[in-house]
């Protein structure tokens, strides 16, 4: 058997290369190897020369929801705006959300953190934040994280301590469903819980406030675009209550 097979190999050997393979082996040409190194040099000539530079530093604005809100004639302004400046990892972080109506502010949430890149899909967020609006003013420090979960849903959740022992918990999530590539359909969940009452801010201990919204918004440009949608809340005890929105969603 083993005198079998080396006959067959060495008939198979002794087959002369086709007239194609011949031809493709006249064809090609190895390239020339380098004839001269790069040499060293400052890494702001190297960014330079190589068009690209890892330390940048870049930011973004973006106006997640500017929009008008009206439940039974009541209507009012609501924002949530956030910003960011720094590199691939490290950045300084803001966020602005709240209501007006009737001239004036009912409950504003501002926050300014360190964020963080840990992992492929969250960052942490750490630093203070001020909420006013009704009632005196409160601070809290605040620690969080943020990032995609599973599924693809933009997920945020952050812990706060505040001044004579005053604790916190807010909890927010959202995800893009696309229509078309134009029209996407975006539903949304927030909850905020405190560790005690607070009356001078009409709040109640466990949790406060819950709000379920819906939008559906036509990107004209990714950056821009106008929207419709439905939002259904309830504060501590009180009953739900149904709100039509209309807004418009910008970033640059």
């Amino acid at each position: 058997m083993k005198r079998g097979w080396l006959a067959i190999v060495l008939v198979l050997g002794s087959i002369p290369p086709s007239r194609a393979q011949q031809q493709s082996a006249l064809e090609h040409v190895p390239p020339d190897p380098p004839q001269s190194r790069v040499h060293a040099m400052p890494y702001g000539d190297m960014a330079e020369m190589m068009g690209m530079d890892d330390r940048r530093l870049f930011g973004k604005v973006m106006a997640d929801r500017l929009e008008w809100q009206d439940s039974g004639g009541d209507s009012r302004f609501a924002w949530d705006a956030s910003a960011w400046y720094g590199g691939d990892f490290d950045k300084l972080w803001i966020e602005s959300e709240g209501e007006r109506s009737a001239g004036g502010t009912e409950d504003s949430r501002t926050e300014l953190a360190w964020d963080r890149i840990v992992s492929a899909w969250w960052n942490l967020r750490l630093g203070v934040r001020h909420d006013a609006g009704i009632g005196p003013t409160r601070d809290w420090a605040s620690f969080g994280v943020a990032g995609l979960a599973p599924g693809f849903f933009e997920l945020e959740a952050a812990v706060y301590v505040g001044e004579e022992g005053r604790t916190a918990l807010r909890l927010a999530g959202h995800k893009d469903f696309l229509l078309t590539q134009r029209l996407v359909l975006q539903p949304e969940a927030e909850l905020a819980a405190y560790g005690r009452d607070d009356p001078e801010r009409q709040i109640d201990a466990g949790v406060s406030d819950l709000k379920l919204g819906l939008r559906l918004r036509y990107e004209i440009r990714r950056e821009f675009a106008p929207y419709i949608g439905v939002r259904w809340s309830v504060a501590g005890e009180s009953d739900g209550e149904f709100v039509w929105l209309a807004g418009v969603r910008a970033w640059f």
